[in-house]
């Protein structure tokens, strides 16, 4: 498989490996983990001639006797050299029985630097703080951003490239397949059989039916404001019942295993979050046509899902802002920085320009505003908003 190198994510990886937390790398299944922990490995051996790397991967099957916390403790002990500068790094360390008293062990010790990855289903960020009491640093992985799509196919032609993302999505497992029908096969097998049963199998869900047909309604409503008395009355029309409570569990353990991102509303002129109805993106837009095909395809709702990925991938805390009744599609805080978006599929229908400027217009505070949509040119400026393709937004940074 071809492989090019996730600068991004190394180079968080770099930035803290001298720190003493455990590092602790998560993201949806096949989002390329355990890829970076080996790239991780081959910059240390590069810039470390005093390294001593421990690397143990519980894909492979070399490893599997070392199924316990005791024999992973009796193994990396006789893998320690003295003087050396001693590095674990372990993949898919769920797979392991009581690691996390070996974990904070070798933790307490000072003797090691840590890096691990984790299935999510399995190991929750919730699941981290609790069994390494806050010693933790997680990094999370997406899948591929538009930008390494381009790096991926070495395609100079960013409004033509971003056509062929908009279809393909972001895992690059699927590229490998010639034929559409064979990518989507591939992506939903890792939905169906690797996410959805990871998510049955962590819960002990017995009402398989209703996760399921709760998965596809979420994936049928990415990028719409959505609720549990709505889902509930949707499920019912379909004669199946659940309560609200049943509802808001599963989502939140879909949403645990990376599936989707819960994003809450915020009323932007009393700065407050709001409780009711929020809005579900999935972790890669590619899954909804591998799962339900282009059956209600809303294009617009989908380059959103894009720009939702795009901002948490960026580090963004986001919210669907709110005033006066109106609806900006994402208000993104990171520090100091705040900016407003809307997302629209194109704007050259003078209605539609004015229906997503306008909520833009009645913010008055000095925050950025833009319009991210199809342009296939280069951004300018209206009324101090500024109006950008997305091909060039998700490629500036």
């Amino acid at each position: 498989m071809k492989l090019i190198e996730r600068k991004y994510y190394l180079d968080k990886l770099i930035r803290v490996i001298d720190t003493p937390d455990i590092k602790v790398i998560t993201g949806v299944r096949r989002s390329g983990k355990s890829k970076l922990l080996e790239a991780l490995q081959k910059y240390i051996i590069k810039n470390n001639e005093n390294a001593n790397i421990i690397h143990i991967n519980y894909n492979l099957k070399k490893f599997d006797k070392i199924d316990t916390g005791d024999l992973l403790y009796d193994y990396v002990e006789k893998q320690f050299i003295n003087g050396k500068d001693n590095f674990i790094l372990i993949d898919e360390i769920q797979k392991c029985k009581n690691f996390e008293e070996t974990i904070n062990s070798f933790h307490a010790e000072e003797r090691f630097k840590i890096f691990i990855t984790v299935s999510n289903a399995f190991l929750l960020s919730s699941d981290l703080a609790t069994l390494f009491t806050g010693k933790t640093f997680e990094i999370s992985i997406f899948p591929f951003s538009f930008k390494e799509y381009m790096i991926y196919y070495k395609n100079n032609n960013k409004y033509n490239a971003f056509d062929k993302y908009f279809k393909d999505g972001g895992m690059s497992g699927s590229y490998l397949y010639q034929e559409d029908e064979d990518k989507s096969a591939y992506l939903k097998d890792i939905y169906e059989t690797l996410i959805i049963r990871d998510v049955v199998q962590k819960y002990k869900i017995r009402n398989k039916d209703l996760l399921n047909k709760l998965s596809d309604y979420l994936l049928d409503n990415i990028s719409n404001i959505t609720s549990s008395s709505k889902i509930e009355k949707t499920l019912k029309s379909n004669k199946l019942k659940a309560e609200h409570k049943t509802i808001n569990r599963y989502i939140e353990y879909l949403c645990n295993a990376f599936a989707f991102y819960r994003v809450r509303r915020y009323d932007i002129k009393g700065k407050k979050y709001l409780v009711s109805q929020d809005k579900y993106y999935l972790s890669d837009h590619s899954f909804r046509t591998a799962i339900l095909g282009k059956k209600n395809m809303d294009y617009g709702r989908i380059l959103e899902n894009i720009v939702a990925i795009e901002l948490l991938r960026r580090g963004y805390e986001i919210y669907v802002g709110t005033l006066y009744n109106k609806e900006i599609d994402f208000v993104a805080m990171k520090k100091d920085e705040q900016v407003y978006i809307q997302v629209s599929e194109n704007i050259n229908d003078s209605k539609t320009l004015e229906r997503e400027i306008n909520p833009l217009l009645s913010i008055k505070d000095g925050y950025k505003k833009m319009i991210i949509t199809r342009l296939n040119h280069e951004s300018y400026l209206q009324e101090g908003i500024e109006i950008i393709d997305i091909a060039d937004w998700l490629l500036n940074y």
